[in-house]
């Protein structure tokens, strides 16, 4: 049995163990996540359009990921909702962005692998570090919004009558403490990824400059600044669908009563 199966089996155990039949759910999730970027990337490979597929390909991701890791409807709801429209406007920024900056392809980092390799693939760079900076924000967006609207739902079942303004201020608090330690974890989450490339650039002397310039090192920080402008529309979004959706709910329900006092 190879390592990486020994340590999936201890993952699918712990996760039992600790979540139970959710933790169970979130790993066939996850599982299934792990088959829908590679039928993306199988796509993108047959000249399907990139942009496409990322979205359609990152709806499912996220619907995924929220609904088989939480019972509650309106919560699961409310943050699905809220992704897809943070999803929807990070890809108005990140096409742009992409275009601008020309980070896509390989640095000269790459060219000792790549050495007797031919790139012409007959796939646009551009478009594959496009899908590539869309995905990989998709795990912030979730986690921002699913943690959000769990804890908006807790407030809301402890006080069912809280006024719309009162759960607005709730969200953007609970926003504060989530975006702080979502920063943490993306910025260690690239230092620990990166650290052998910053090694390297410390080995050749790369200057500062130079290492701001380095296409490697630019196309990742833009991954790495996207998922944290992620995060932060994240909070609002998921704060105001919220609210929406309770206002609405409240309503449905203000006019159900006065349908059945009519009747009576």
């Amino acid at each position: 049995m190879s390592t990486i199966s020994v340590l999936g089996l201890v993952l699918l155990l712990l996760m039992a163990l600790v979540g139970g039949k959710a933790g169970i759910q979130s790993f066939l999730a996850l599982i299934l996540n792990f088959g829908l970027l590679f039928l993306a990337m199988v796509l993108v490979a047959f000249q399907f359009p990139a942009l496409t597929v990322t979205l359609v390909v990152g709806l499912l991701v996220l619907a995924l990921t929220i609904f088989m890791s939480s019972g509650d409807d309106l919560s699961s709801t409310v943050a699905f909702i809220a992704s897809a429209i943070v999803l929807v406007g990070l890809i108005l920024v990140i096409v742009p962005v992409e275009h601008w900056a020309m980070a896509q392809g390989f640095g000269p980092e790459d060219s000792e692998d790549l050495e007797g390799l031919s790139v012409l693939v007959g796939v646009s760079f551009t478009q594959v570090a496009i899908a590539t900076a869309i995905l990989s924000t998709l795990g912030a967006i979730a986690e921002a919004a699913m943690a959000i609207a769990a804890g908006l739902g807790e407030i809301l079942e402890q006080h069912p009558q809280v006024d719309t303004k009162s759960l607005l201020r709730d969200g953007i608090d609970v926003g504060k403490q989530i975006i702080g330690t979502t920063f943490n974890t993306l910025f260690f989450g690239f230092f620990g990824g990166f650290l052998a490339l910053f090694i390297w650039f410390t080995g050749v002397h790369y200057s500062f400059g130079e290492i701001l310039n380095d296409k490697v090192f630019v196309a990742e920080i833009l991954m790495i600044l996207f998922a944290m402008v992620s995060v932060i529309l994240t909070v609002p979004i998921t704060t105001w669908v919220m609210a929406r959706a309770v206002t609405g709910q409240r309503r449905h329900q203000a006019a159900v009563t006065a349908k059945k006092d009519d009747q009576k």
